[in-house]
């Protein structure tokens, strides 16, 4: 199952201190995003220990200009509140299989350092 989302409901999400969360940034005039709808919801079915979320961004323009979607589909997924992956275009199950796959075994600890590394000193 997924949730759709507006600017509130997705700062909530990346709140959470723990959990995976993939996020379908869409609109409905899209034909890739629609073409992309049933194999996010499948998914979203065979994972549903994570939360699969999605924001439209004809009704979310701020939140889709906040975060930097310059085409649709994108497809991004968070960790423990982080970005973790950022994917413009359609992908198929067997591809969001092994994305789920591979955020599960980040050390997050060794990605925290990386973020830390990469911000300027103040």
């Amino acid at each position: 199952m997924t949730i759709a989302l507006d600017k509130k409901g997705f700062d909530a999400l990346l709140d959470r201190e723990e959990g995976i969360v993939f996020v379908d940034f869409w609109a409905s005039w899209c034909a890739p995003c629609r073409a992309f709808a049933p194999v996010f919801e499948a998914a979203a079915a065979r994972h549903p220990e994570i939360t699969w979320a999605k924001v439209d961004t004809d009704r979310e323009r701020v939140l889709a200009g906040q975060v930097g979607i310059r085409s649709i589909p994108t497809l991004m997924a968070f960790r423990d509140g982080l970005l973790v992956l950022e994917h413009s275009g359609m992908v198929n199950g067997a591809t969001l299989d092994q994305l789920v796959k591979d955020i599960r075994a980040l050390d997050m600890a060794v990605v925290r350092a990386e973020i830390d590394a990469e911000q300027p000193d103040v």
